[in-house]
């Protein structure tokens, strides 16, 4: 190895755990589980780079991300795709989206181009770069900030709704819900005892969230960042940067938005209003989608527990998530569940400039 300086906040895998936890034999997955520091150094430089043996492990699990010193320059960010999750057309679909949206001036951190490319290849491992940007996680209660994500929300939209992605899917039922509880229900992860009590409160949940479909109406499918959480926006004193578009796919206006809401109904209902009094600046926003806010929630309460269980198999799953698995773990599940069950039979938040926009 290099003589290099590695600051990690996750351990990189040894080759023997790697092999453990992967029982496929794939070259490019088993490639990827051993990613060594050499292996992040090599492929950046290979690009023209001169890096200072500086690593970075970033918060995230289903790629490898660093932060890679550069000699006389400043740090960039490198990310190493997984094998078999999207394709090479999907990933450059992706970059294509955030490049349209930097080129609107949208605070997004797009990869940056290296001749004509920007996804790169060394050896098995598919990787990109992009420019790094610090900050902080917004605070929620914050409403000028919310306000001002509403604004950059719908200038995603904008953007978003000029075409169609031609190889991400759509955000919906089948792909988040049916499917994750047929391979969680396929696969024996869930404890033999709660199997009947899971598999219960599925078959009601999909009755709520096609009742709020229904409700919300045919609404708008649009490219949507799609997994818009606080921890992809940073906040840089007056700032805001807009990161990790890995999950950018077809759906409704409102995913974009939701995930910002926190608390209880009553400190939701404020914040739901500074976004869209934002957001309605730049484009307008159809309240029946509203409806949908819970059911979408559902969705992704039930995507996450299958993402677990197929990632399952990488050791840093199981550092990471060593409770999931456990009795208590779905115990506690399907209790979210139940409650979300309730929650897609009341009313959805209300909007009260809903009839001026």
């Amino acid at each position: 190895m290099r003589d290099s300086i590695c600051y990690l906040a996750m351990p990189i895998l040894d080759e023997d755990n790697a092999a453990r936890g992967d029982s496929t034999g794939d070259d490019a997955t088993l490639a990827y589980l051993r990613l060594q520091p050499d292996d992040i150094l090599d492929a950046v430089d290979s690009l023209g780079y001169h890096s200072d043996g500086r690593l970075l492990a970033l918060n995230s699990y289903e790629n490898r991300v660093y932060r890679v010193g550069i000699d006389g320059g400043p740090p960039v960010v490198t990310k190493f795709y997984r094998p078999a999750r999207w394709s090479d057309a999907s990933i450059l679909e992706e970059h294509e989206f955030a490049i349209e949206l930097a080129d609107r001036d949208i605070p997004i951190v797009p990869p940056i181009r290296h001749g004509d490319d920007t996804l790169h290849f060394h050896g098995l491992f598919r990787f990109s770069v992009t420019d790094y940007r610090g900050g902080r996680t917004p605070e929620l209660d914050d409403m000028d900030l919310l306000h001002q994500i509403g604004r950059l929300v719908a200038r995603i939209h904008l953007c978003g709704e000029t075409r169609r992605f031609e190889h991400r899917p759509c955000l919906d039922v089948e792909s988040y819900g049916l499917r994750s509880r047929d391979y969680l229900l396929e696969n024996g992860l869930i404890p033999a005892d709660l199997v009947p009590a899971y598999a219960s409160i599925c078959e009601h949940l999909f009755d709520g969230i096609r009742g709020c479909y229904d409700r919300a109406g045919n609404s708008r499918q649009l490219r949507l960042h799609a997994d818009f959480h606080p921890s992809n926006v940073l906040v840089d004193g007056e700032r805001v940067h807009i990161v990790d578009l890995d999950d950018t796919r077809m759906g409704p206006a409102v995913q974009d938005l939701w995930m910002f809401l926190s608390g209880d109904r009553a400190e939701q209902t404020p914040q739901l209003e500074e976004l869209l009094e934002g957001y309605t600046e730049f484009r307008s926003f159809d309240a029946r989608e509203l409806h949908l806010i819970e059911a979408l929630r559902t969705l992704r309460i039930m995507h996450y527990a299958a993402w677990l269980a197929r990632r399952w198999r990488d050791p840093a799953f199981r550092r990471a998530f060593p409770w999931f698995n456990s009795h208590r773990y779905w115990d506690e599940h399907i209790l979210a569940l139940r409650e979300q069950a309730a929650l897609m039979e009341e009313a959805p938040l209300a909007w009260s400039v809903a009839g001026n926009r």
